[in-house]
């Protein structure tokens, strides 16, 4: 009997790297986000965060270090990687992982990728000089037409075109993470599905069978949906499908549920959100596994709101429930969160606490 083949993929910060010259606003020792990690000291008498990773500060820019994370990640399991991809003041930002350390790595084409648009604002948060009391906006992540027309022009061309872009249904996969800066910036959710419309005509013209949009579930209220007259709008099934959205997934546990408790605890709400999405909407949902959260690295002062006891024993309940309730779906792709998201203590990758304890997880569970 031939085992079901998953796609697990594992969303990317492509912060740890001093390539990017606007990142060094925020860590000015050129070395990305590692900056925070590299410093972190204790904030309290019964508090101090110290993780350290295995493999060193490295370069995530740097094509030889792609190069080993990929073999590293497809022998563990993990084959598909999600790159949060920015834009903010008409270019991109934080690109060069992806373009100059994964595209380039030798092994780039045994692993597969696609974009999660991260089209958030950002305030000082990535700065610990100032996170703790200044939440002043830096850079806006909507929006409007004409440049939504250069930003998919951009993905098509760099990306959807490639062979390792990860397709469903021959549709490359776009997951866009902030809906209400998306409507915002387009001016209402009409102009929000044209431009939808647009990027599948795009994708159709260069060859392609469309595009997947794929919705990062959050289910808050969207203010202003119209851009005239300040109604509130829940985001439903309707609103989802009038975009043309075709798959949702989630980003992160804290987006939904109170993260301040157990591992064990909190995945009993994680699974019961899983069949609540599945229910709500009529278009697919893959599930989602957070591996923890604790974003104190990115703060001098203690920020409650912590999980407790994610080990690997813990993960991996959360990895086999997620596979079965695939399976019971007849879906193959599952999410998680994250490859290196370290400032939020949300990651596989292997460190001086668990070694490649989550890793090992992600390869019993999909691969043994």
């Amino acid at each position: 009997m031939l085992m079901k083949k998953y796609d697990v993929a594992a969303y990317v910060w492509p912060a740890y790297t001093g390539d990017e010259p606007r990142a060094r606003i925020f860590w000015e020792e050129e070395i990305g986000e590692w900056q925070t990690v590299k410093n972190s000291a204790p904030k309290a008498p019964d508090y101090f965060w110290n993780r350290k990773p295995l493999w060193g500060y490295v370069n995530e820019a740097d094509p030889y270090v792609m190069e080993m994370q990929i073999k590293a990640a497809l022998d563990h399991g993990v084959n598909v990687f999600i790159y949060d991809w920015y834009w903010y003041d008409k270019r991109p930002f934080l690109e060069n992982c992806l373009n100059d350390g994964f595209l380039k790595a030798s092994n780039c084409k045994d692993m597969q990728f696609y974009i999660m648009w991260a089209n958030h604002d950002v305030n000082h948060t990535w700065d610990i000089r100032n996170s703790d009391s200044n939440n002043s906006l830096i850079w806006t992540g909507a929006v409007d037409l004409n440049e939504f027309k250069t930003i998919g022009r951009r993905w098509i061309e760099k990306y959807f075109l490639r062979e390792n872009y990860y397709k469903i249904s021959g549709k490359p996969v776009i997951s866009i993470y902030d809906l209400y800066n998306f409507i915002s910036g387009m001016g209402s959710v009409d102009n929000a599905a044209k431009a939808m419309r647009w990027l599948d005509e795009e994708a159709k013209a260069a060859g392609l069978a469309g595009v997947h949009f794929q919705y990062i579930c959050m289910d808050k209220l969207v203010a202003n949906v119209s851009g005239v007259d300040r109604e509130h709008t829940e985001i439903n099934d309707e609103l989802i499908c009038r975009l043309g959205f075709l798959s949702i997934t989630h980003y992160q546990y804290v987006h939904f549920t109170d993260i301040d408790r157990d591992y064990c605890a909190i995945i009993k709400d994680v699974e019961r959100e899983w069949e609540r999405v599945e229910q709500k909407y009529s278009i697919t949902y893959y599930p989602h596994v957070s591996i923890g959260w604790d974003n104190n690295p990115r703060f001098k002062g203690f920020r409650p709101g912590i999980v407790k006891n994610n080990t690997p024993k813990e993960i991996e309940k959360a990895l086999r429930s997620a596979k079965s309730f695939a399976d019971k779906q007849n879906v193959s792709l599952i999410t998680i969160n994250s490859w290196n998201e370290w400032t939020e203590t949300s990651y596989l990758q292997p460190d001086n606490v668990n070694g490649y304890g989550y890793l090992e997880t992600v390869k019993r569970v999909f691969t043994e």
